[in-house]
């Protein structure tokens, strides 16, 4: 149970930030639930497929060749879990009429991306432990939340636009670039120091991720 509570805590912190960060017109409970659901269930299985045909692909098969960390990084993980996550925003919640201004895009796609981090964390925190729980309450789980955040907040425009694709890819793209530099640096940590590097990308992350969320809060339409 303590387990249970230090996986799914840090999730439920930022579910709510978010949701109160939603300051003028907050989105019905019932679709935030079902975008949570699907990023538990259908994003995490789209990335099971596609991530076992990426590794079939592009397999590491020296463990210490940077470059093959990178493709991993970049392309089997980052692309692959964005990817799973961006087929939700854009087809279920993106074609919702509830989505009816561009914070909305942040909302959707930092749930249906806790979703997916909800039961990775699970089962990271099962199979490792107490201390990895910790250690990805204050890591990989708002890393995610910061590359939703990337992405929702494109997406949010793209709804509104009349360059929706190049929107939506911009926001799949950019929350991919954040992600693989976040995986690529623990990926090469064989090199002594490097990781810093990981930190350094999600602090980047955080800061324009905060910079969105003011951005589309001051453009809302609802605001008085």
């Amino acid at each position: 149970m303590n387990l249970l509570i230090i996986a799914v805590a840090p999730v439920t912190i930022i579910i709510l930030y978010i949701y109160f960060k939603d300051k003028f017109e907050k989105e019905p409970i019932a679709i935030l639930a079902k975008s949570f659901l699907l990023g538990a269930t259908i994003s995490v299985l789209i990335t099971a497929v596609l991530g076992t045909i990426a590794n079939h692909l592009l397999p590491v098969i020296d463990d210490k060749s940077i470059l093959q960390q990178l493709l991993k990084a970049f392309i089997v993980v980052a692309l692959v879990e964005e990817f799973s996550k961006y087929v939700i925003v854009r087809y279920y919640a993106q074609t919702n009429k509830e989505f009816n201004e561009p914070f909305d895009g942040i909302v959707y796609s930092v749930m249906i991306s806790m979703g997916f981090a909800t039961l990775e964390n699970v089962l990271y925190v099962y199979q490792f432990g107490f201390e990895t729980g910790i250690a990805r309450a204050f890591t990989a789980v708002p890393a995610h939340a910061t590359f939703a955040i990337l992405m929702g907040y494109f997406m949010g425009k793209a709804k509104f636009s009349k360059n929706r694709i190049l929107l939506n890819l911009s926001g799949l793209l950019l929350a991919t670039f954040f992600h693989g530099a976040y995986d690529f640096f623990f990926f090469i940590n064989f090199i002594p120091g490097i990781s810093i590097g990981a930190f350094i990308s999600l602090i980047i992350g955080l800061v324009l991720s905060n910079r969105a969320i003011k951005m589309h809060q001051n453009n809302s339409k609802f605001k008085p």
